[in-house]
């Protein structure tokens, strides 16, 4: 392996490590919940702020980091999310009372917005080739699904056997390692002026960066409806405890991990990646489908396991493929903004897709919120198929301005 090589893995091993670490920090909480209440004295009505700080700053952030990343060099705004990030786990591994949590919990929110807002444009930047950026990207997807699966594993386990600050600090030692790392190898791109707003109108008028985000949108609503509903389910209905559920949950990453990892890059480039995106869609329609028929009365190694496998199948094909579509569709001088605009388009997703399932399963039962995740998916097939026909008339008129080109 060369040093430029050597390089560009440990670069992204920095930005992989710090997206893991962002992930986990929302999950594991979350298990530990009932232990912070205990611990600090929250009321029941405040201790769901525990989470809203982090998920509110961490939105807000988004887009304004985007822009940041253009103007000032995306290498700086990384980490120093990262850092801050890694200093808001201390105070909140730390916090004394409610207030001093919520403080932390919402500089935590900041640093996590600041870090993942120019994240896949800098993966973007470090592996033009198409294959190796693939790649990146698939190793992402898979960081995204098996981090709710590990965190709340890991937040029943820190829970159960160690006390509810080391669900912070156990971040400490991560971020410290990610910031020593990114600030060795991610290099150093000079910013560039940019014009007012958070997001260009260039890159939303490009339009194939615009249908890969709608894509991406109802991917996460489908995505975040499936996780909402399901959890509920497992335990709810099922009778299984957290650790448990999250050990369920296997059966969704354990698919994604071969699909994105094993099999995407190589499929993408034998069929395309919006052909490939399609297939991916009716797979991951299908596994909400499945769950929509599981009967209260089910097993999960009969009813639940069958619909989780293919559900994973069809998310860890499509993810990288709508993110290379979108990142290689913008303007390289958005890079920090397309990338923002992605993450705060899942942030997005996720509300709308967890707020939509969890009001239409407590009127009609979670079979009702699984179809809407299935419809969602729909749309972003047909999206898909305008983007593939997009390709397909980009190609074809290449050869003939190339023609016309050359005869000048």
């Amino acid at each position: 392996m060369t040093s430029t090589e050597r390089r560009r893995s440990l670069a992204f091993l920095a930005l992989s490590a710090t997206q893991l670490m962002v992930i986990l920090d929302g999950t594991v909480v979350t298990v530990a919940l009932p232990a912070i209440r205990s611990g600090l004295r929250f009321s029941d009505s405040s201790l769901s702020w525990v989470v809203n700080a982090f998920f509110i700053a961490f939105a807000v952030v988004l887009l304004p980091a985007g822009r940041l990343g253009d103007r000032w060099g995306t290498r700086r705004v990384f980490l120093t999310g990262v850092a801050l990030f890694t200093a808001a786990s201390i105070l909140c591994g730390l916090a004394w009372d409610p207030t001093s949590l919520l403080v932390g919990r919402a500089l935590q929110g900041v640093g996590g917005g600041l870090s993942t807002a120019v994240s896949l444009g800098m993966i973007a930047e470090l592996f033009p080739e198409p294959a190796r950026r693939m790649r990146a990207f698939a190793v992402l997807a898979f960081i995204g699904s098996a981090g709710g699966a590990i965190g709340m594993v890991a937040g029943g386990m820190i829970t159960e056997f160690a006390a509810w600050p080391w669900v912070f600090l156990v971040n400490v030692p991560i971020g410290a390692a990610s910031l020593a790392l990114g600030a060795a190898t991610l290099e150093r791109v000079p910013g560039r002026p940019v014009s007012g707003g958070l997001v260009p109108a260039a890159l939303l008028r490009t339009r194939r960066f615009s249908l890969a985000g709608g894509v991406l949108f109802t991917m996460v609503i489908a995505g975040m409806s499936f996780q909402f509903l399901s959890s509920l389910f497992l335990q709810d209905t099922l009778g299984l405890s957290p650790l448990s559920t999250g050990a369920a949950f296997l059966a969704v990453t354990v698919p994604i991990a071969i699909t994105s990892l094993g099999l995407s890059v190589r499929l993408a480039a034998r069929f395309g990646a919006e052909r490939v995106l399609i297939a991916a869609l009716a797979f991951f329609a299908a596994g909400m489908v499945l769950m929509a028929r599981v009967p209260d009365d089910g097993t999960f190694w009969l009813d639940v396991a069958p619909a989780f496998v293919v559900m994973g199948a069809g998310f860890g094909l499509a993810m990288p493929q709508v993110t290379d579509l979108a990142m290689t569709a913008a303007p390289p001088e958005h890079a920090g903004a397309a990338s923002a605009f992605l993450a705060a388009t899942q942030q997005a997703g996720g509300a709308v897709g967890v707020f939509a399932a969890g009001s239409l399963a407590a009127a009609a039962g979670p079979g009702i919120g699984y179809l809407l995740g299935a419809g969602a998916l729909v749309v972003g097939i047909g999206l898909t198929v305008f983007l593939e026909r997009s390709t397909s008339h980009r190609l074809n008129r290449e050869p003939v301005e190339q023609a016309v080109i050359g005869s000048r």
